[in-house]
């Protein structure tokens, strides 16, 4: 599986640099976000730029770094997602769940308001 992080202050972008997010890539995947989690990454920006196609063992994928992420009070957020993708997600109702954004600076914005809101709260 061909990838890149990019770590930040408040987040990592994950860049994952294949076209299908299937059940062969599923599982690597799943792996990474565990590993990012246990480093102590709590958001996490999914560059899907290069993603044309997911099944249901991608979409699980996905689904375990949402649930990582908001476990340790943080966001994932998939930005750049193939139109082809989206309807999936759509059908599946999945985007009722994940936080979708077209570019990676509305995926930084919304981070970045999500951690300001969690200060607030932390603080009242």
């Amino acid at each position: 599986m061909k990838f890149s992080i990019d770590k930040q202050e408040k987040y990592s972008l994950f860049k994952l640099e294949e076209e299908k997010l299937n059940s062969m890539i599923a599982p690597t995947l799943k792996s990474e976000m565990i590993v990012l989690n246990a480093e102590g990454v709590k958001n996490i920006i999914f560059d899907m730029s290069s993603i044309r196609f997911v099944d249901s063992s991608g979409l699980s994928s996905i689904l375990i770094a949402n649930r990582l992420c908001k476990g340790v009070g943080g966001s994932l957020v998939l930005c750049k997602v193939n139109d082809n993708v989206l309807k999936l997600i759509k059908i599946s109702q999945l985007d009722s769940i994940l936080s979708i954004v077209p570019t990676k600076e509305e995926a930084n914005d919304l981070v970045m308001m999500n951690e300001i809101e969690r200060d607030l709260k932390a603080k009242n």
